[in-house]
């Protein structure tokens, strides 16, 4: 059978076609956006790329067009596709019937965090020996590839709330279904398909409407959002977890809900921490220790939930926590792109606010003040390019020493008013060529150069790491 799947790069749809070649399928796909690290994959694994959306990118008549959420009306293969009945489906349709059916699936829900707690609870099921199947929206460190099907029912997938496509305007995690789901936390996001945060809280409790009763959900405690999305019915167990919580809060807490998790931190860095599970009706909180590489209290509240998760699927948590001892983190996640004149460059996916901030802090932490932190921020998302969070931006950056703004053509974010608002020195440049300039120019061994972006960013890692090799 030959799927054809239109949009083929996203990290969704990329790690799709991993699995559907896994199946046994031929597959094909065509895109105009690619970068690595999803084209390096599909490249790796054989699988064909075609550039761009030409009409002829049909003439190998597959028998099932996948179709990506980016993907709308006017676009030529999905015409083609519609005038000649080519059958076709949503990604997440195609998953859920194709992959998750009969699938103990663990879903991962929210607006910050799904990457990487999804690539945790993989891994803390890896290594707890149940070889589980994935699709997480990125490439880890742990496995060489971001999907596989797996030798067991258990199966985690990242679980996005944003729309399934053209034709399917639900969220995707509506089709998961999952037995096993964490709600990491919940902001405004993607208003290019939600107009307000009530209407993804609307999405968010569709998904509630199909989790069975012998699940379990895994959220913050203390989220107002989510709060708010239970309120309107829920019918399956929660197990919150809170943070620093006193020892008599977490027990009146367990009372309440049968079961309470609480993190303890041990460093400010979030390199070491505690996760304590009290239950209603024990005298002593059973207790599981974590000493891994990550940094910021971000990650570990997504390696508390994914200990959470894990735990329903028979991993006991001092188990786990041994696993995120040897977890290796997700490309595009702080990750260290290279050192160059002794500047260290890295390259970080946030393109919002709170991940921005979050992600800072922890870095700022791991450094104890040693080197400045460089933040270069590209708004590419819809919501960024929107202007959404123009209040909100300035302070996201406070831990850098110097914040880089690059503005592009026909942007609603007004990046000079953030520059005049933010309290870190900053810059606002036009260009990537400008900005790779400014920090060869003013960079000095020991920088941490921190670029972030949800896309490409026009190469900006390799030219600056290419001109700041050439003149160490």
């Amino acid at each position: 059978m030959h799927l054809h799947i239109i949009g083929i790069c996203g990290t969704f749809m990329g790690s799709l076609a991993l699995l559907a070649r896994e199946l046994g399928y031929r597959v094909s796909g065509c895109d105009a956006n690619t970068y690595p690290p999803m084209s390096t994959q599909l490249e790796e694994c054989g699988i064909e790329v075609l550039d761009g959306y030409l009409a002829e990118h049909l003439d190998g008549r597959p028998d099932l067009v996948v179709v990506g959420n980016t993907i709308s009306r006017g676009n030529p293969v999905l015409e083609r596709t519609l005038e000649e009945g080519t059958p076709y489906a949503s990604g997440p349709q195609w998953l859920a019937q194709y992959v998750l059916r009969d699938k103990w699936v663990l879903g991962v829900a929210g607006t910050h965090g799904k990457t990487s707690t999804s690539a945790m609870l993989a891994w803390i099921l890896e290594y707890a020996g149940l070889r589980p199947g994935f699709l997480i929206g990125g490439v880890t460190n742990n496995f060489p590839v971001s999907a596989r099907l797996g030798e067991t029912p258990f199966f985690v997938v990242e679980a996005d709330e944003y729309d399934s496509a053209f034709c399917d305007k639900r969220s995707k995690f509506v089709h998961y279904a999952p037995r096993t789901t964490i709600l990491n936390n919940l902001e405004f996001d993607h208003v290019d398909i939600f107009e307000d945060l009530a209407a993804i809280q609307r999405q968010f409790h569709h998904l509630l409407r199909v989790l069975p009763s012998n699940g379990r959900i895994v959220m913050p405690a203390g989220e107002p959002a989510l709060d708010e999305v239970l309120a309107q019915g829920c019918w399956t167990p929660v197990h919150s977890i809170g943070m620093e919580l006193d020892a008599a809060e977490c027990e009146r807490l367990a009372g309440e809900n049968g079961v309470f998790w609480n993190i303890r931190p041990r460093t400010d860095d979030g390199s070491e921490f505690e996760l304590e599970k009290y239950r209603a009706g024990t005298e002593e909180p059973a207790a599981a220790a974590v000493a891994w590489d990550q940094t910021g209290l971000h990650n570990v509240r997504n390696a508390a939930a994914a200990i959470v998760a894990a735990e329903q699927a028979g991993v006991p948590a001092a188990t786990a926590a041994e696993a995120l001892g040897h977890f290796r983190g997700v490309k595009r996640r702080l990750e260290l792109r290279g050192v160059a004149g002794g500047i260290s460059v890295y390259d970080d996916f946030a393109h919002h606010p709170t991940a921005i901030a979050t992600t800072l802090q922890g870095l700022a932490a791991k450094l104890g003040g040693k080197g400045r932190i460089i933040a270069v921020i590209e708004p590419r998302s819809n919501t960024m390019k929107a202007g959404v969070h123009q209040q909100t931006l300035a302070a996201a950056v406070e831990q850098a020493d110097q914040a880089v703004w690059f503005q592009p053509e026909n942007c609603g974010l007004d990046c000079a008013a953030l520059a005049d608002t933010a309290e870190s020195p900053s810059r606002v440049f036009d260009s990537v060529d400008a900005i790779v300039d400014f920090l060869v120019e003013t960079g000095n061994p020991g920088d941490h150069i921190v670029i972030m972006s949800n896309g490409g960013f026009g190469g900006i890692h390799e030219k600056l790491l290419s001109i700041l090799s050439s003149i160490s």
